[in-house]
């Protein structure tokens, strides 16, 4: 496939005022939490992140919310009252780091995009490590988009999509689909994307973001893998070769750490022939989609993406790819300095 690339700056220099308050109260929340042992880790990260349960329900108010629960999958359905597009489906999965959240906790994100998009979303409850560790959440993922297609839906009528450990989780999921030789969907987004768990890289931004250090990315990434390799393509698809993947759409802030994991993805995507298009803003904090109705630039970051899936669905899209995970990997580039906000190949 060739590519182009297109250059934009539509996004201001910097965030709104209620952007920048929240990266101050994140900060004070989350990044001088107490660090310890795993177990302690695992605790203070179910126990914070997240939003408490009343504000959970003021997001769900006049949607439709049913639970799934079968041997093979769990999660639950988000709708819309009516919903219009019962043939598509955006599948969602939630961040954490492997080891805590919900469906229930990310409906923030997942209410904003059915309301968006006007068809149902499926938020995937995988199980979490150290209790299931690494690959029970791509299993769980890959079982739920078997599941939906079983249902009779077709792949191109499904988006996927995830934030932070959930976007790499989006991403394993297609590296997972295409060695089994199933059909894709119609597009992937990753909202800040965790999509490298060695920690190998320096990052660059180390000090300046509000939620997590360098050492949270190591001790996150033991926790789910206990033991497994951590260049593994299911567990960091930035090593994968990406090459038949579906567009790409990647989001993520100037100011976290996993700014550099988002850049390398939209590198390697690009050098795998994917349409990629990586999306900058200024100075928030790690998924800032969150404070949907509080800061701008997260009812922002939503309508681009729903506009994105909704154009991904409409665009043509082949049923099947290539597998080429017998291949070496490719290591990805190593990411320029961008000063561009926008960039599509």
């Amino acid at each position: 496939m060739n590519t182009t690339a297109t250059n934009a700056f539509p996004s201001p220099t910097r965030p709104s005022l209620s952007g920048r308050i929240a990266t101050r109260l994140v900060r004070v929340v989350v990044k001088h939490w107490a660090r310890g042992d795993p177990l302690a880790i695992v605790r203070r990260a179910r126990k914070v992140f997240g939003l408490p349960d009343f504000l959970n329900v003021l997001h769900s108010r006049g949607l439709e919310i049913e639970k799934v629960e079968t041997p093979a999958v769990r999660g639950e359905w988000i709708r819309t009252k009516p919903c219009e597009l019962r043939d598509r489906v955006l599948l969602y999965f939630h961040g954490g780091g492997y080891v805590s959240c919900s469906p229930r906790r990310h409906r923030p994100i997942t209410t904003a995009l059915a309301r968006r998009l006007r068809c149902p979303v499926f938020a995937v409850d995988y199980r979490l490590a150290p209790e299931h560790p690494f690959p029970a959440a791509v299993d769980d993922a890959t079982a739920a988009f078997t599941w939906l297609i079983e249902s009779g839906l077709s792949p191109q009528n499904i988006a996927v999509a995830g934030d932070s450990a959930g976007g790499g989780l989006a991403l394993a999921t297609l590296v997972r689909l295409r060695r089994l030789g199933h059909s894709l969907p119609a597009c992937a987004v990753g909202l800040s994307p965790w999509v490298d768990l060695t920690g190998a890289k320096e990052y660059r931004n180390s000090g300046s973001c509000s939620m997590f250090q360098p050492r949270d990315i190591a001790a996150f990434a033991r926790i789910y893998l206990d033991g497994a390799p951590p260049e593994s393509v299911e567990a960091s698809p930035v090593f994968a070769d990406l090459a038949g993947l579906p567009p790409l759409l990647t989001q993520v802030s100037t100011t976290e750490l996993l700014f550099d994991d988002a850049l390398r993805l939209h590198e390697k995507a690009t050098s795998c022939g994917v349409k990629s298009t990586l999306r900058v803003y200024a100075g928030l904090p790690h998924v800032w989609h969150f404070l949907v109705g509080l800061v701008p630039e997260a009812g922002a970051a939503l309508d681009e993406i729903a506009d994105f899936i909704s154009a991904s669905w409409r665009a043509p899209h082949p049923t099947m790819v290539e597998d080429r995970s017998a291949s070496a990997p490719r290591n990805a580039a190593a990411a320029p300095a961008y000063n561009r906000k926008d960039v599509t190949s």
